[in-house]
């Protein structure tokens, strides 16, 4: 290493010591209660790691073992750790000996669904952060931890592991659902990054991060479910170096504002004054966008920045960051206003607001993480990762609020794949009140293709409103025979079933009355009655009629068909005589108007003798 990089590493430590001073520092925690055990006391505290997957917005219940006293996880355990019960198993590793993510990645590898990590000495909780560096055989594993880990207090594990060899189980509940506050139905979160793209796994998991969490970012935006805000790490030059060459290659606006050199190299590539001016620039495009109400461009902005302008690729340039900032729209006279000259001895206000920020806000303490995401002013802990930082974000919604894409399929925890989660279900129309969510499932009663089901979700469901009947007739008996079908479903009635004519029960199971035993169908003397299914069938002798509605027969012998020919014979005759009587009607009244009409013509060209001269 040249004597030009060591001085180029001194920089930054030397500005992150005057933060840790002038800051607070929190530890972002989850609750661990013991639930079989009074002596051990009920919650406990413990520092949530910051890789794996917390499951935040719920909880998990689990059996502990202990790894053993010399067993610190460095190495891999080679078996599968069992609990006593068919708990999951949540695993006690003693601090000590190696880094802690490789502690957990040999636990999760020896079917660990969680791990604890015991604390060898008598201190406060600390964060477990993941290291620079790894030399193992696998420089992946980081990223391949999918299980959750806390510390916790020495205390708190000499009883646990005291307990466990006195020969008892241990069952423990983890909970995450108050690590991130929900105190509403908007989620408001801040990712701290930086442009440098040369700092290593780092470095690599924020541009992974930023690139397959755009999508759901901009969902999220759009709606207006969340408040997103990019902010950038920032570090000052003391005033005794502001001459130095590390000053002028790092800083801009007179050693105000720095950041480390990608290369640790003050005489060749980029500078950290590079770094310091597009981490200005994308702070800027954020500002821009929001103006014109598309704050959500920003993720599109540093997607492309990273293809199109990578410094670790040789890339970059400021005429390379322009033109991406063009093919989006925003306008470079408003972007140049924005970030203002790096060369002057006056303050930032962008960057002057960025510094305050990263010293705390409240009760969330320092950034000293990098990168960090805070939602609702919690710092997230857990892998910067799509699926879990959207389940961190999700459990920052109040209860029953969370948008859709909180309910996707990639966040749902599944458990109502076994035995339906306890909630109600239709086996015959596969309907369900069992949702999955990233909270755990609920059993609510569904809406399906319109048709609201009412119940308590656990015992009941049933369609309610028109149209319930085209849904598993609604819940209420329905049987067909003989291609006849009754059902006790109306869609005049919104709710309730009613057994159809011809049948009798509560709805919910209909029997066909027999209304010949009963006596309520075919009384005449000559009736005989067979029942059938949902109605009844009379018949009488074979010469006699069924006159249903007067329940009665009437015969049709030869004495009724003679009495039916004098009728007819009588009508005959009295439809011969009206049509005669009108003929001679009409005859005798043309004739008359005839006669009537000769005269009147007649008189009009011979006098008559009734007329006087």
């Amino acid at each position: 290493m040249s004597p030009s990089s060591k001085t180029g590493v001194f920089l930054p430590l030397f500005l992150a010591l005057t933060m840790v001073v002038n800051g607070r520092f929190y530890v972002e925690k989850s609750s661990v209660t013991v639930l079989n055990s009074w002596e051990m006391g009920a919650k406990h505290d413990a520092a949530i790691a910051d890789f794996g997957i917390p499951n935040h917005g719920g909880f998990m219940i689990g059996s502990v073992v202990y790894a053993g006293q010399d067993a610190y996880g460095c190495d891999s355990f080679n078996k599968t750790f069992k609990p006593k019960s068919s708990y999951p198993t949540i695993l006690l590793i003693d601090r000590g000996v190696c880094n802690f993510a490789l502690k957990i990645w040999n636990g999760q590898r020896s079917g660990a669904a969680a791990v604890l990590i015991a604390d060898d000495i008598a201190e406060p909780l600390i964060t477990m952060d993941s290291p620079e560096e790894s030399k193992h055989k696998d420089p992946d594993f980081i990223e391949k931890i999918n299980i959750p880990s806390a510390l916790i207090l020495r205390s708190f594990g000499d009883n646990l592991k005291k307990a466990l060899k006195r020969g008892e189980e241990v069952i423990l509940k983890i909970d995450w659902s108050e690590s991130i506050p929900n105190p509403d139905e908007r989620v408001e979160y801040e990712l701290w990054a930086n442009t440098n793209d040369e700092c290593g796994v780092h470095c690599k998991e924020q541009m992974d991060f930023i690139k397959n969490f755009k999508g759901t970012a901009q969902i999220l935006e759009k709606g207006g479910h969340t408040l997103f805000t990019p902010h950038y790490i920032s570090w000052f030059c003391p005033k005794e170096l502001l001459l130095s060459m590390q000053c002028k290659t790092q800083c801009i606006n007179q050693g105000r504002y720095c950041a480390p050199d990608p290369e640790q190299d003050f005489e060749d590539g980029y500078s950290g004054r590079d770094v310091v001016y597009e981490n200005l620039r994308q702070l800027c495009v954020h500002i821009v966008a929001k103006e014109k109400n598309s704050s959500w461009v920003w993720w599109d902005y540093v997607t492309d920045f990273n293809i199109r302008c990578s410094m670790k690729e040789k890339r970059y340039s400021t005429e390379c960051a322009e033109t991406v900032v063009e093919s989006l729209g925003l306008s470079l006279e408003k972007m140049k206003k924005c970030i203002g000259d790096p060369d002057a001895d006056e303050e930032n206000q962008v960057l002057k607001a960025e510094q305050a920020f990263q010293l705390g806000q409240e009760n969330r303490g320092v950034v000293t993480i990098f990168p960090t995401l805070i939602i609702n002013n919690a710092q997230y802990r857990g892998k910067l990762e799509r699926t879990a930082v959207l389940k961190g974000i999700c459990s920052g919604f109040k209860a029953r609020t969370e948008p859709s894409i909180c309910l996707s399929a990639d966040v749902e925890t599944n458990e109502c794949l076994e035995a339906n989660g306890g909630c109600w279900q239709d086996k015959r129309s596969n309907v369900t009140a069992c949702k999955d969510t990233f909270r755990g499932r609920v059993c609510e009663c569904p809406v399906v293709d319109g048709i609201q089901y009412k119940g308590d979700g656990y015992t009941s469901c049933k369609p309610y409103g028109p149209a319930r009947c085209s849904m598993n007739e609604g819940g209420c008996w329905s049987e067909t025979r003989k291609n006849l079908t009754f059902s006790a479903c109306s869609n005049s009635e919104t709710s309730g079933c009613r057994c159809p004519l011809g049948f009798h029960g509560d709805g919910l199971k209909c029997e066909d009355i027999d209304e010949c035993k009963e006596k309520s169908a075919c009384q005449c003397a000559d009736c005989k009655c067979k029942n059938n299914w949902g109605g009844y069938e009379c018949k009488c002798s074979i010469n006699s009629l069924y006159l249903k509605e007067q329940d009665t027969c009437i015969e049709r012998g030869s004495g009724s068909r003679s009495t039916w020919l004098l009728i007819t014979v009588g009508l005959t005759a009295i439809v011969g005589i009206s049509l005669a009587a009108y003929i001679l009607f009409y005859k005798y009244h043309l004739k008359s108007y005839m006669d009537s009409e000769i005269v009147s013509m007649m008189s009009q060209y011979i006098p008559l003798d009734s007329q006087k001269h």
